[in-house]
Formats: C-alpha cells, structure tokens, sequence
C-alpha cells in the first residue's frame, strides 16, 4: 500500500513514484484523447447524412486547431501560477463535455462547428498541460523519458483513434463514438482525479519580476526556441502526412490501376503507431547519442524522404506504402526529443509559457501543412505526379529551412543526455 498524504485537511491521495505517476498520465491521456479524432474519422458518412459542403466540414475540422490556439497560451501559461493538475482536470471536463453533448446533440454545421471548439480547448487544456504536470512532479532526469512516454501515448491514441471510431460507428450508430469518447475521458478524470497527486512545493516564481502572460523572457531563451522552431516545422511535416496521406494513396492506387490490398486507412493506422514507436526510440537515441545529434539525423531524413515521396511513389501503389511508412518512421522519430527540448531547457518558473509558445507554434504549422498541400495541388492543376512531387517538396524546403535554424541557434542538451549535464 503506497503511503498517503493529506493536504489540508482534504481527502487522502496516494504518493506516487515517479515512474507510477507517469503511467498514471499516460493511461490518463490515452483515455482522455481516445475521441480526438472521431470526427475526421467519420467525416466521409457525416458529410452527406448532415448536407454539408467540404468547406464547411472544413471548418468543422479546423475549429479544433483554431480554439486550441486560443486556449492553449492561456491554459498551460497558468499553470506557471496554478497547479497543472487542476487545469488539467479542467481541460477533461471540456472534453467530456465537448463529446457527450456531440453525441447527443449535434445535428448540422453549427452545433458541430462549436462542440468541435470545446473539444479543440479540452486539448488544449489537457496535451502540454499534462507535459506541465509531469516535469512539475518528476525528477529532470526522468523527465525525458516521462515526456516520451506522454507523447506515445497520444500517438497511441491517435492511431487507436480511426479504428475504434469505424468499429462503433458500424455497430452502434455514429452517436454512440462519441459517447464512448465522453465515457473514457471520465475514466481518465477520475484517475487523475484519485490517483495523481496534488503539488506540495511551491510554484517557482519569476526571477525577473515579469507578468504571467508576458512571454519575452520565454522568445529570448535562445535554446527553447530552437526546439520550437524545429517542432513547428515538425508538425507541418507530421499533419500535412496525416491531412493527405490518405488522398495520396489513393491517388496512386487510381492513377495506376493497382488493386490496393491495404486499405489506405489502415496503412495510416500503421503509420500512426509505427511513429509513436519511433518517437520513443528516438528519445532514448537522443539521451545516449546526444539530442541535437538526434533530432539533425531526423530531420536529414525527413527532408530526402519527403523530397521524393511524391515523384517516385507515384509510380506504385507498393512503393507508394512502403516510403509512406518510411516516411512515417522518420517523421516522427524527433517528435517527443523536440519537446523534451524545450521542457528541460525552459527557465523553472517560465515553464509553463515556454511549453505554450512551443505548442503555439507547433499547431501553427499543423494548420499550414495540410492547407498548403491543398494549394499546391490546386495550383499544379490537380492531382499528378508532378503535383504530388512539387507539394511534398515544398516540405522538404521548409524543414531544411528549419534544420539551418536549429543548428544555428545551437540549442543545450538536457540532464541525463550524453553531454549534458
């Protein structure tokens, strides 16, 4: 029996070790996230049974993104100055919400257009929030790891996401996804709730004598950014494969007359999970190799893949899964080693502003990913070979941009990384 402690006279909660509260996060974040992408799931059943048009199932899909830029500098900036684990159970009871009310109510464009932005603030209130959680409670050189484990556990998630939503939608009635989803995310509530510890040290406060929401200290931290700038370029890269890896396949499986024995869905499924694997793998690369080494290799990798993607996987439905998942494997591989970047580098009482900005900008390039394939498609006549190419290739330009950035800007190693400290 773990021992307890009680706080002001509240109900007991247990002590957790470090490596139990993480595990605690992270079945949290799974449950909690299980829903996140039910709707892009079934946007393809949802758009002719509501009559709407694929700008306004747009819309619907991009309010998710949009309120979470919102929320998210306010959210995980408050936990600099309130425990994460209060906001955090704040941004599930959004989630819980946001589900259950779709499930239950939504009917056409404007009901789903605003539950869609409840859910994009519960997200908000529960991604870098839980990274918040985590390094407040656990020790710097555990935090890596933790922070890894959190992001598999998303990607888990995510990957889990298409599956589930396709299984309860066939058997019970789309409703009954996101009622599921609402259940799930009460479970997770009610494990952090009863099991994860509140903070008993005091918040640490600003040496510089700033506001809360005054966010220069956090631009002028040089190696933060670095690790920001390079998780915008990441997630441009990592939502325009998720946005159109689909479209891509095919487009391919049609243009070449292959019978596509893995559906597409199903090989972003694997992509998914292949990446979360690889995201894992990658941290512990990035502690015994060194993280700038890491995440320069990833990005190298990233840029020659992406770069040919398009013009050579054109040529066949096989070539086309096999680089797809190569792709994948490779895209995602820096993916928790950037924010562990900037968690571990952050000043202490900046922490939370720090993992804001770095998720700011993060989404920011998640939204102009996969609108700038849309464009560049349009704008090479349509889909083509030479279209795909030019698309994935504007890319790779953008994440070599990013690349020279980071080696620039010459961001620290962490504690625990092979020539940190």
């Amino acid at each position: 029996m773990s021992p307890q402690r009680t706080l002001r006279g509240r109900m007991p909660i247990p002590t957790l070790s470090g490596a139990r509260l993480v595990a605690a996060v992270c079945a949290a974040q799974v449950l909690v996230q299980m829903g996140a992408f039910f709707w892009p799931a079934l946007l393809p059943g949802m758009m002719p049974l509501w009559g709407i048009s694929n700008s306004e199932a747009g819309w619907i899909t991009a309010m998710f993104y949009g309120s979470y830029l919102v929320a998210v500098p306010i959210l995980v900036t408050l936990t600099d100055r309130v425990d994460a684990r209060r906001v955090y159970l704040f941004g599930v009871a959004c989630t819980i919400a946001a589900h259950l009310l779709f499930g239950l109510l939504a009917d056409g464009f404007w009901s789903a257009l605003l539950l869609r932005g409840l859910a994009g603030i519960g997200w908000a209130g529960t991604y870098m929030t839980g990274v918040k959680l985590l390094s407040d409670q656990v020790d710097a050189r555990l935090l890596s790891r933790a922070v890894t484990g959190h992001a598999a556990s998303i990607g888990v998630s995510g990957a889990l996401s298409y599956s589930c939503a396709d299984l309860l939608s066939n058997a019970f009635g789309w409703q009954s996804t996101f009622i599921t989803a609402a259940l799930t995310a009460m479970a997770a509530w009610l494990l952090v709730a009863l099991l994860v510890p509140r903070r008993t040290t005091p918040l640490p406060k600003a040496s510089d004598g700033q506001a809360l929401f005054d966010f220069r200290a956090v631009f002028r931290n040089r190696s933060a950014m670095a690790y920001a700038l390079a998780y915008c370029a990441h997630t441009l890269e990592m939502n325009a494969l998720r946005g159109w890896g689909v479209a891509f396949l095919a487009y391919v499986a049609l243009s070449t007359g292959a019978e596509a024995r893995v559906s597409p869905n199903y090989v972003l499924t694997a992509l998914g999970l292949i990446g979360t694997l690889a995201s894992v793998l990658g941290n512990e690369t990035a502690i015994r190799w060194g993280r700038r080494k890491l995440i320069t290799l990833a990005m190298l990798a990233s840029i020659v893949v992406s770069g040919c993607i398009g013009f050579i996987g054109s040529l066949s439905y096989t070539i086309a899964v096999v680089m797809l998942l190569i792709y994948g494997l490779v895209a995602w591989l820096d993916s928790s080693s950037l924010t562990a970047g900037a968690a571990g580098t952050a000043e202490p009482s900046r922490r939370g502003a720090t993992l804001a900005v770095h998720s700011m900008l993060g989404y920011s390039g998640g939204f102009v990913g996969p609108l700038m394939i849309g464009y560049a498609l349009d704008l090479a006549g349509g889909m083509s070979q030479l279209a795909w190419g030019v698309a994935f290739l504007l890319v790779a330009m953008l994440m070599l941009l990013a690349l020279i950035a980071f080696r620039l800007m010459q961001p620290r190693e962490l504690a625990g990384d092979r020539g940190g400290h």
